[in-house]
């Protein structure tokens, strides 16, 4: 699969910490074939307790995709070489829990690592209806990203939040009382943003978001985790 004939990168330094997200459009010439290869030879499934809805390994290839188009681009972005990547994993993703299921982590902008080494990516294959990605400020902390000097911290000050204020149960879309959105990317197809696993982020899942399993027209999306 090569680049699409219209591929573009940019990067945006986001927030008052300015953390950087490598946004990539028309990421590959054929992302179609991506949908397909879900839908026909995968089985989604629940593999951890923290994401709201069922993952499949992506194709073998998909990694190779990206280190080949995207190494020195990511390497400039976000200050790392990537003799240090110890481990990549790419996986299907689609969002299915009712809101009625969800936990309170699941409610809240999360980080994905304490290491800001360590990256995280989301390639659209859906269109903006179904809700893409934005970054948070946390209100009592100011912190938009959270690694391991800050993590003690920011969890006392958030459980405090928390208990002071019932939390609402219903996925982030938008700011709220303990969170401000900061940046915000569309779910354009054939889409991928990077950014730190560290940055605090969230899926933008609408109050009427529609809880579709099928891969040719549900939220399906490959998430990556580039690990140090």
């Amino acid at each position: 699969m090569q680049l699409h004939p219209d591929f573009s990168c940019r990067v945006d330094y986001v927030g008052n910490e300015q953390q950087p997200v490598l946004v990539v459009d028309n990421f590959l010439s054929d992302p179609v074939y991506l949908v397909e290869f879900c839908a026909r030879h995968t089985n989604l499934n629940k593999v951890d307790a923290l994401y709201p809805g069922l993952r499949a390994s992506a194709p073998d290839n998909y990694i190779q995709l990206i280190y080949c188009y995207l190494r020195d681009t990511i390497c400039t972005t976000f200050a790392i070489d990537d003799s240090m990547v110890t481990h990549v994993k790419a996986d299907y993703s689609m969002v299915l829990t009712p809101v009625n299921q969800l936990k309170l982590t699941q409610c809240l902008p999360h980080y994905d690592s304490l290491n800001s080494s360590e990256l995280a990516a989301v390639h659209y294959l859906c269109g903006s209806d179904k809700g893409g990605t934005s970054l948070y400020r946390h209100r009592d902390t100011g912190f938009e990203y959270v690694d391991s000097s800050r993590a003690a911290f920011y969890t006392e000050q958030l459980r405090s939040g928390i208990n002071n204020v019932p939390y609402p149960q219903r996925y982030m879309n938008g700011s709220n009382q303990l969170f401000e959105q900061i940046a915000s990317y569309e779910a354009v197809f054939n889409r991928m943003i990077i950014y730190r696993c560290t940055s605090l982020h969230s899926g933008d899942i609408a109050p009427d978001f529609l809880f579709d399993s099928n891969p040719r027209t549900g939220r399906l999306t490959i998430n990556t985790f580039i690990g140090l």
